[in-house]
């Protein structure tokens, strides 16, 4: 299974065609996702996540307090 959700999967998700208003579903419940253009691109693993519950995290760099 690719790692992150194709247009149709995207859109059945979010119940929106265009890529403006998936943005905005997605962000509004805090699934972090990335816009190439009117591409969405969002992972597979941040969607699981969410559907169970957990905590998703958007990684904004190095883990700097993992260094040891």
């Amino acid at each position: 299974m690719p790692e992150y959700l194709d247009s149709t999967e995207l859109q059945r998700l979010t119940d929106a065609a265009r890529s403006s208003q998936q943005s905005k579903w997605l962000k509004e419940h805090s699934i972090p996702h990335q816009c190439d253009g009117k591409r969405v691109i969002v992972s597979r693993v941040h969607v699981q996540a969410w559907l169970e519950g957990r905590p998703v995290r958007s990684s904004t760099g190095p883990n700097w307090a993992a260094v040891a």
